[in-house]
């Protein structure tokens, strides 16, 4: 059968010419589709660079290669070094070059073998994609079509980067960044002109960079292209002559691992991120090359002390640390010392990144309940908090040096780190509004309810991690110094620190999905002033002994800071801020023991002071005074002046603080003349009365607040023919320490099932009296001096009443209940 041609219009169509189209649509559909897209599939390394774009660390790629994430474009010298040497015409062919195509065909022919490629960059790049296609004449063709379709859709630059970037230059070494590293340890912006040189001859050759393997070839290769950037004018004859004087590398350097744990935290987070958004993909390749906020020269010396201290600290058996430091103004981390780092050792678990860990607080969150009761106007910051023994429904917490000052000003109280008076403010702020507070500051880790932490909240009974604290503090210093700011504004300074310069970090919390590391909070939980009298305060904590005397000189900087130590001597902290810096400390055993003498103050604080030596000085904060008040204060007590106070001091509060309660310690007493005696109208004429204004602390804090302040006075006892029926009775003489008020006892039984006992205390203000003890009606004894007495209660409501030789009573009533 004869198919007959037909026509549309003047165009006579043929089964050929049918043929011959279709053909030509597939090809050009193949043409336009031939690329993949990525052009690239390959694992690369996960990289993270400093502020500067210097190397801190990296990852081998999965397929065991050093393959850098491509980079934005390739440093001159090795660009014009690699045109040079491989494709002296790319900026001037599509793809193929057809001079370098049939100089190539004659020199084959010619010598009967392949003596001469004709390879451009643009094919070497489609043939790097391809690696493991055999070397046919096919296979050559597909690449020159592939390189004229990549150079339609890219520009040269971009194909230079790709080429850079998955070039092989020796052993498990691929792509110029890695090999700029591996090689002279420095970015590839750096190499000089011998580097650059040798470097792009080697892609060519790459197991001449072995040592043994005709080195002389590789050195020939280089100066060879050397002479030819001379001759092209690209360098002048001196520096082809000394750039041919350099020497070859002998080995390959160990690439810089200055941050280990932040390249690891990464590489964890970008995983995460990955899946979240569900790039698959880019969970699969791995790329990421991370520009962090952290300053290459300050880590290193950071990481430097850290692991000078640990050396010390390892005859104790204490083998881990870490450190953050971060700039107020921004949030971002100058420096991230995760751990102490040994790649061979996991003895110790240096692996373990102790920044983002949750550990023991101890008593680090003291100043953020400090400043708490500063900016609500509940205390002033040398308002007198009593310090004396405590115990609320079971929990009866102890300072650490074992003693009891009676009574002790709040700003005090913080310095010294005192834990009576800071569980007794915690008790009077509320346990779920002091939880609040810290969730609202960025404490990411109470992840329990705020009846399970109870008042030791505030000693160590929750976790917390060195990023969030740190950053917290960082907030404080930024509040203060915004506090020129309106308050709207305020809102914006208490976020989580940050150390990737674009995009921020993943959120800790699997429920709560992504969060950016600058998210903020709806409303400012602690304003300028709370936060300034806060500092101030942390800025008369004492020193360890290297900086004990730190304010004899001028020089010398001021730095708000506190120190922790958990229950069992297991984390040692220490936080400080500068108006301009942040630097958070921990010390411990990554594993929990306990060591002792591991305290803050011993093992953190060292660290922390000489990482304060790595950073500019900066002055102290500038006092918020737009935000503060002034009032005048009792000069005793601290507290707002009061009718009977005698003396009196100015000193700046929150506007809340003008609600404060006024003292309630000074009043007047009725004396005698000689000021020995207290008398009333019943036993002496209303003219020889004299009224003093006399500072009375309560029964108990007078008894302990009497061995540290010898100037304190008591006081005087009513002349013997006067009762005190007329007196002021707002403070008996004497009061029952312990039970407290309709308190709840737990009695523990013995092991032998024998009820246990417990020790009922009581104080007076004459230390010679007598005290007489009975309960529920029976007399058990009397006691002198120490009025501590060991009892055995019967579970059930008990009434202790105490009578002194005067007759004076004190009443108290508990409950009794039995722990097994």
């Amino acid at each position: 059968m004869i198919v007959r041609p037909w026509h549309i219009g003047a165009l006579i169509v043929t089964p050929r010419r049918i043929l011959i189209a279709a053909l030509v649509c597939i090809c050009l559909v193949w043409f336009w589709t031939c690329l993949p897209s990525p052009l690239f599939e390959d694992p690369y390394s996960t990289v993270i660079l400093d502020c500067e774009g210097g190397l801190l660390g990296a990852t081998i790629a999965a397929d065991e290669q050093w393959r850098f994430p491509p980079g934005a474009s390739v440093p001159n010298r090795f660009a014009q070094a690699l045109i040079a040497f491989e494709d002296q015409r790319f900026y001037r062919h599509p793809g193929v070059d057809p001079l370098a195509l049939v100089r190539a065909m004659w020199q084959n022919v010619s010598s009967r073998r392949v003596v001469s490629g004709a390879s451009t960059l643009t094919m070497q790049t489609i043939r790097l994609s391809r690696r493991g296609r055999a070397r046919t004449v096919v296979e050559k063709m597909l690449e020159m079509a592939m390189a004229l379709r990549l150079e339609l859709s890219t520009d040269k630059e971009r194909i230079l980067s790709l080429y850079s970037s998955h070039a092989p230059f020796g052993g498990n070494v691929v792509g110029l960044e890695a090999a700029a590293w591996r090689y002279f340890g420095r970015r590839p912006e750096q190499l000089s002109w011998a580097e650059a040189a040798m470097l792009a001859v080697l892609p060519n050759s790459p197991a001449l960079i072995h040592p043994g393997r005709n080195r002389d070839a590789l050195l020939g290769k280089r100066d060879r292209l050397l002479g030819r950037l001379w001759r092209q004018g690209v360098i002048d004859s001196v520096s082809c002559a000394l750039a041919r004087m350099e020497p070859l590398p002998l080995k390959p350097h160990p690439l810089p691992s200055a941050a280990p744990h932040l390249l690891a935290r990464h590489k964890a987070e970008t995983k995460r991120r990955n899946e979240y958004d569900g790039a698959a993909r880019a969970a699969t390749t791995g790329a990421s090359r991370l520009t962090t906020t952290l300053d290459g020269y300050i880590q290193r010396r950071a990481s430097a002390v850290v692991a000078k201290h640990l050396e010390s600290l390892a005859g104790n058996g204490v083998h881990n640390a870490a450190a953050i430091i971060l700039d107020v103004s921004t949030g971002a981390v100058i420096a991230y010392v995760g751990n102490a780092w040994d790649s061979v050792s996991a003895d110790h678990h240096h692996h373990v990144d102790v920044i983002t860990s949750p550990r023991s607080t101890g008593s680090i969150l003291k100043p953020l309940l400090y400043g708490g009761m500063m900016q609500s106007g509940e205390l002033l910051p040398e308002e007198l908090v009593a310090d004396v023994p405590i115990r609320i429904a079971g929990f009866a917490p102890e300072n650490y040096s074992r003693t009891y000052q009676g009574a002790v000003p709040a700003s005090a109280a913080l310095a010294r780190s005192l834990n009576v008076p800071a569980v007794r403010m915690l008790h009077s702020y509320g346990g779920s509004r002091f939880y609040s507070l810290l969730s609202r500051l960025g404490m990411s880790t109470l992840h329990r309810k705020a009846t399970d932490y109870g008042l030791s909240l505030i000693l160590g009974g929750a976790e917390g991690t060195l990023w969030d604290l740190t950053g917290i503090y960082a907030g404080m210093a930024r509040q203060v110094n915004n506090h020129f700011i309106s308050k709207s504004e305020d809102t914006r300074v208490f976020f989580a620190p940050l150390y990737d310069t674009l995009s921020g970090t993943v959120s800790d919390k699997p429920a709560g999905g992504i969060r950016s590391s600058r998210s903020t909070i709806t409303a400012a939980p602690l304003d300028a002033a709370a936060c300034w009298l806060t500092l101030k305060a942390m800025l008369e904590v004492t020193r360890p002994d290297e900086e004990s005397t730190w304010r004899e000189f001028t020089s010398s900087r001021q730095v708000a800071w506190k120190t922790a130590t958990s229950q069992g001597f297991r984390d040692a902290w220490a936080i400080g801020v500068t108006p301009a810096h942040a630097v958070g400390v921990w010390v411990g055993n990554a594993d929990g023991e306990g060591r002792p003498g591991l305290t803050g103050l011993a093992a953190a604080a060292p660290i922390l002071f000489d990482l304060f030596g790595l950073l500019p000085a900066s002055d102290w904060f500038d006092c918020p005074e737009s935000r503060l008040v002034q009032i005048d204060v009792c000069a005793k007590s601290g507290c707002r002046i009061g009718p009977d106070c005698a003396s009196t001091v100015s000193t700046l509060v929150p506007p809340s603080g003008l609600h404060n309660s006024s003292c309630s310690y000074c009043r007047l007493v009725h004396c005698d003349s000689t000021l020995a005696w207290q008398i009333s109208t019943d036993c002496e004429r209303l003219a020889a009365l004299r009224s003093v204004p006399w500072f009375v602390l309560p029964p108990a804090m007078e008894w302990y607040y009497r061995e540290s302040h010898v100037d304190y006075k008591p006081l005087p006892p009513f002349r013997p023919d006067c009762n005190e029926s007329g007196a002021d009775s707002r403070s008996g003489p004497m009061a029952v320490v312990y039970p407290g008020w309709k308190g709840n006892i737990y009695v523990p039984s013995q092991l032998d099932g024998v009820r246990g006992r417990t020790v009922f205390e009581a104080a007076h203000r004459d230390p010679r009296t007598t005290i007489f003890w009975h309960l529920d009606g029976d007399y058990l004894g009397s006691t002198v001096d120490l009025h501590q007495m060991s009892l055995a209660p019967k579970p059930g409501e008990h009434k202790l009443v105490l009578v002194d030789e005067d007759g004076a009573r004190s009443e108290r009533i508990f409950t009794v209940l039995m722990k097994d």
